[in-house]
């Protein structure tokens, strides 16, 4: 497999992976924009933008726009996430030109018809209510609020009913002209392509795009503080979330290291203490989000309304105790699914075209597989526990739970003994 990078004339970059075994090729348009760019009367138009480039152009209405990739056996799709909004299709090597015409058309040609406007705004309003009837969604919102309070990026990626209502064509015209432009922007395709036509058709498509990079979001400050909502459920749903490290620092793979090994999979320390020895949830897992700024270790974790507090006992004991006992094994065990998961991504279009697009936004280039492996060996039993450590010592806690009874606020304060553990 070779990558091949090639910046055009308007800013845009083109990133391929070449995958001579594959008959299809996996090709999207990754913007550097996401719910983050959006000011304080804009919350949710980055998502709604998204949707309404599949409902119509100037060429083609939205079933046109459905049919045509579909009647060669492909599929169409996107995402908005809080830095990054991406469209994408999976086709045939010889349907590589029909899919890129569409991609560009519905970004550089998109109606914005006010009847389907209308449409598309119900349908997420309608989102927006099923996430608030799924308690393992909403608490991660809820947290994110919570971590980072009166900003865009702790706000929801989907907006709220009355954001989303009150976006108009012209409102959605002038978004996409400010934050999509082509510094701002890649190509990204894997499997059975080839670059050069890649980069002509780019070239022809998406020049439009060209004009100076978009402005660089406010940085985001980690606030915290303590969330609870009393919910007539069956379970309890906490999470909680410490200030991470950027997408950059020299910490992060150690402090992925520290996340797996912690709540990362079956053989970690919170599944089987929490889980299998005690019984006391079925779901509990950690994770680390890096942001271009900042990032956030987060837990979540789904009980019992009586099991809540020793739930929690557990998991700030389990927490703590890790930044000074993990072990060999463990950092070995950890390192082990984090290279088996970098060369996973080598194995599918879809896969590696999402990771060679996260790593152009991230660093502005693609990251050998060597390097990854590289900095991934070279995490220590020292250096993961020096991550955890430096992690809680942040001092700020974020604390979102939702469910029966009036004991939460009691789960709650076990919670931010963590931090005071530190102080």
């Amino acid at each position: 497999m070779t990558v091949r990078v090639t910046r055009l004339s308007s800013g845009l970059s083109v990133v391929t992976d070449q995958m001579p075994h594959l008959k299809t090729a996996a090709l999207g348009v990754w913007v550097g924009s996401g719910s983050r760019d959006e000011n304080a009367d804009e919350h949710g138009i980055s998502h709604l933008l998204e949707h309404m480039a599949f409902k119509g152009t100037s060429r083609r209405n939205a079933r046109q726009i459905a049919e045509e990739i579909e009647a060669v056996g492909g599929d169409l799709n996107a995402a908005t996430s809080v830095e990054s909004t991406a469209y994408f299709a999976r086709v045939l090597q010889e349907n590589v030109p029909l899919a890129l015409d569409v991609l560009s058309d519905i970004l550089s040609e998109p109606a914005f018809d006010a009847n389907e406007l209308k449409r598309e705004q119900n349908v997420i309003v309608q989102e927006i209510g099923a996430v608030e009837d799924t308690p393992d969604d909403l608490i991660f919102d809820r947290l994110q609020e919570l971590a980072f309070p009166k900003q865009a990026v702790g706000r929801c990626i989907l907006g709220t009913p009355e954001t989303v209502r009150s976006f108009t064509p012209a409102r959605l015209r002038s978004y996409l002209a400010r934050n999509y432009r082509g510094p701002d922007m890649l190509v990204a395709a894997a499997g059975a392509v080839e670059h050069e036509q890649i980069v002509a058709e780019a070239e022809k498509r998406f020049a439009c795009f060209a004009g100076p990079a978009a402005a660089v979001p406010e940085r985001a400050k980690f606030g915290g503080g303590t969330r609870v909502e009393q919910r007539d459920l069956e379970q309890v749903h906490i999470a909680f979330a410490l200030e991470g490290v950027p997408v950059a620092d020299d910490q992060l793979y150690s402090l992925q290291v520290f996340t797996n090994v912690l709540g990362g999979g079956m053989s970690s320390r919170l599944f089987q203490e929490v889980r299998e020895k005690r019984g006391l949830c079925y779901a509990i897992h950690t994770f680390h989000m890096p942001y271009a700024d900042t990032g956030l270790f987060a837990l979540y974790a789904g009980t019992d309304q009586a099991d809540a507090p020793e739930l929690m006992q557990v998991i700030v004991d389990e927490i703590a105790g890790a930044t000074e006992t993990i072990s060999d094994a463990e950092v070995a065990r950890a390192k082990a699914q984090m290279r088996v998961g970098a060369l996973m991504a080598l194995e599918s279009s879809e896969a590696r075209i999402g990771q060679l697009a996260r790593q152009m936004l991230a660093y502005g280039r693609p990251i050998p597989l060597e390097e990854i492996v590289a900095k991934i060996d070279a995490v220590s039993v020292d250096s993961a526990r020096a991550a955890g450590r430096a992690v809680i010592q942040r001092g700020r806690l974020a604390i979102a739970a939702l469910g029966p009874g009036n004991g939460l606020e009691s789960t709650a304060a076990i919670a931010e003994s963590l931090v005071r553990r530190a102080a």
